[in-house]
Formats: structure tokens, C-alpha cells, sequence
């Protein structure tokens, strides 16, 4: 079983901080999806895939394993969020057309949750799973100094599994038949301040404050500030990584 952060102490401030995800995303799962009744989304933290995927399917079924998280989800009426976990869903065989995590699936025990979603899943249902860096970005100022101070300072406080988003989800291996999505972006528009809270979100640092009892993006405000010319919010953009494949 891999290591989980436990994000629950800082849930408030996950969903106030993180961005959420691009239209284009799921419209793209829900013209690959066999139909559009039931989905799933794993792991979903305040729920920012689950209520993108509402738009476009009937019901979609939200969970995660911390109560907390979803106490700081976002309401929507085709959105029922449930504490569980991934491996054991307690959906129906055969029910759902697509399954999706968001930013998460490095945090699963994937083999038993392969084995839930190819259970659960309709034939030709779909699987998709993505994520963003949270050091890369089309800010090249901006990007040297959160490239710098995650690989330098923060890089051993996170947890083993984030190896598979440095590695960009390129060694993710899905079961079924894999899917080509079209090329994604995150779009934010933050002044420094906003990033800076972005950043007192990564699991490693929160890891490094519990070791150290120190808060370590102090020492990067200033740059953070420089590199974005100033206080005004700028527009960023972070690519974002998609596999996905057909059960």
C-alpha cells in the first residue's frame, strides 16, 4: 500500500488554492465516454473534477477517503459525495461509464484499483486519469523558481508515489485500450500572494513543516513577487499530463 499524505489538516485551503480544470478536459471525456449516465470520480478532494464532469453526465458519484475534504467540496445537484475508498467502491457491477482521477492516482494502490474500476465499469467504459506539475508551467521566471525550490529544498518531503508526476504520468500503465487525448491546459490568472498559497499546499511541504516546524516558502516570496513583475495577478498556465483508455 503506498504512502498517502493525509491532506485533511489543510482541506480549506486545498480547495480555496488549487485550480480547477479546463472545460475542454470534459467535454472530451464525455465524447469518449460510451454514455452519459453515471460517473465516477476517485479520490476527489473538494470535488473540482467532480463538478467539471457534471455538466455533462447525469449523475456523478464523488469520493474520497477524508471527510474533511469533502466537508470543503463544491455543492452540485448531480454531485453525491461519499466517503470510501478507491479499491472498494460498493457500486454496482457493470454501472458506470467513466471512471476519473484527478491529480490523484499516484496515491492508490493501483492493481485492486484496477481491478474496481474494470468491475464497475460498463463494457467500453472509459478510464482516465491526469495531473498537472506543480513546478512546471509556461512562466519561465516563474517555473526557475518553483523548479528550484521543489527540487532543492522540498523534493525529499514528498512522498515516493509523486515519481509518477515528475514523470509526467508517461510511465502510468492503464488496463484496456489506450485513448489519445488532445493537448490540455490549467489556466489561472494569480498574483503572487495566490501562488504563494498555492504552494503552502504541496504535500512536501507540509511534510517539511511537520519535520522542521519551519514554513519554507518564506525564503521564495520575494522571487515569487520578482518573477511575476510585481503584485497584479498574471495569467499562468500549467500543461496538463492525461492518460486514458477504454475497458
Amino acid at each position: 500500500m503506498p504512502h498517502v499524505p493525509d491532506f485533511s489538516p489543510f482541506a480549506a485551503a486545498y480547495a480555496a488554492a488549487r485550480p480547477s480544470y479546463p472545460p475542454d478536459l470534459f467535454e472530451w471525456l464525455a465524447r469518449v465516454a460510451p454514455a452519459h449516465d453515471v460517473a465516477w470520480d476517485v479520490a476527489t478532494g473538494n470535488g473540482q473534477a467532480a463538478v467539471g464532469l457534471a455538466v455533462h453526465f447525469d449523475r456523478v458519484i464523488a469520493t474520497d477517503i477524508s471527510p474533511q475534504q469533502l466537508a470543503n467540496a463544491a455543492a452540485h445537484k448531480r454531485v453525491e459525495y461519499r466517503v470510501g475508498r478507491a479499491e472498494a467502491s460498493g457500486l454496482a457491477a457493470g454501472s458506470i461509464d467513466l471512471v476519473t482521477v484527478a491529480a490523484a492516482i499516484h496515491w492508490l494502490d493501483l492493481p485492486p484499483f484496477y481491478a474496481e474500476a474494470q468491475r464497475v465499469l460498463r463494457p467500453g467504459g472509459v478510464l482516465a486519469a491526469w495531473t498537472y506539475h506543480v513546478a512546471r508551467l509556461d512562466s519561465q521566471p516563474l517555473q526557475d523558481v518553483l523548479e528550484a525550490f521543489y527540487m532543492d529544498v522540498i523534493s525529499p518531503y514528498f512522498a515516493p508515489g509523486v515519481k509518477l508526476v515528475d514523470e509526467r504520468y508517461e510511465t502510468l500503465e492503464l488496463p484496456g485500450e489506450p485513448l489519445e487525448p488532445p493537448p490540455l491546459w490549467v489556466s489561472v490568472r494569480w498574483s503572487a500572494d495566490q501562488v504563494l498559497r498555492y504552494v503552502r499546499t504541496w504535500s512536501g511541504v507540509e511534510e517539511y513543516r511537520k519535520a522542521t516546524g519551519k514554513d519554507p516558502v518564506v525564503a521564495i516570496e520575494r522571487a515569487v513577487k520578482k518573477a511575476l513583475g510585481g503584485d497584479a495577478p498574471v495569467t499562468l498556465r500549467f500543461p496538463l499530463y492525461v492518460r486514458a483508455s477504454r475497458l
